[in-house]
């Protein structure tokens, strides 16, 4: 049995997102071929996600001095906590399924916060003398991104995402991209999020 993470990095559902729509597709899919595995959906836009900021940052060096986690201020306690859980729910993780749009050339800032949870040094990779090295090498990679104009996979936030996912050692990474809908009539970009919805099932498959 796997377990899978689905990150939901957009505020809409379905009903308003092609983004969601392949998403859903893909899940739905996915658990047809794989019905035993263990699915956990994390909606980032229904959480409380850390921030990197001047409060953690101090918490850690704290913490790094042989600080106590219980002589933190109480906001904290609380960001610590949220950080490290959300490392450890990537840890546990065999496969992890990112759903975003494309926002201004980059992924939603939600994500980027999300992102910043999941690389940790000793954790997520750790420093040599040869240079960094990832570690989390177990894992497998779905990203499922929608952007208004075509970009073929050359955009800053898909380049973004593959340059951290390798860097923490993420060895097995796919796409499914919804690529220029905004930049096609009505009817053309909904063949086009239909396509990306039957590649999404035909890639459910072998994920």
């Amino acid at each position: 049995m796997n377990h899978v993470l689905a990150i939901k990095a957009h505020p809409f559902n379905e009903d308003k997102s092609s983004t969601m729509t392949v998403l859903r597709t893909f899940m739905e899919a996915y658990q047809h071929q794989h019905p035993e595995d263990e699915i956990e959906i994390f909606d980032l836009y229904q959480t409380d996600l850390p921030e990197v900021n001047g409060e953690l940052l101090d918490a850690w060096d704290q913490l790094r001095n042989g600080g106590q986690f219980d002589h933190l201020s109480t906001s904290q306690q609380k960001a610590v906590a949220s950080f490290d859980q959300m490392t450890q729910q990537f840890l546990q993780a065999d496969k992890v399924i990112i759903a975003n749009p494309i926002w201004n050339l980059m992924i939603p800032a939600r994500l980027k916060l999300w992102i910043d949870t999941i690389t940790v040094a000793g954790k997520t990779f750790r420093y040599t003398p040869e240079g960094p090295q990832g570690l989390a090498t177990d894992k497998k990679v779905m990203h499922i991104q929608s952007s208004g104009s075509c970009f073929n996979g050359q955009d800053p936030a898909t380049q973004y995402l593959e340059t951290l996912l390798k860097f923490i050692g993420v060895p097995h990474i796919e796409h499914i991209l919804i690529d220029g809908k905004d930049a096609v009539p009505a009817e053309k970009a909904q063949e086009m999020i239909q396509k990306a919805c039957e590649e999404a099932k035909f890639k459910a498959i072998t994920f």
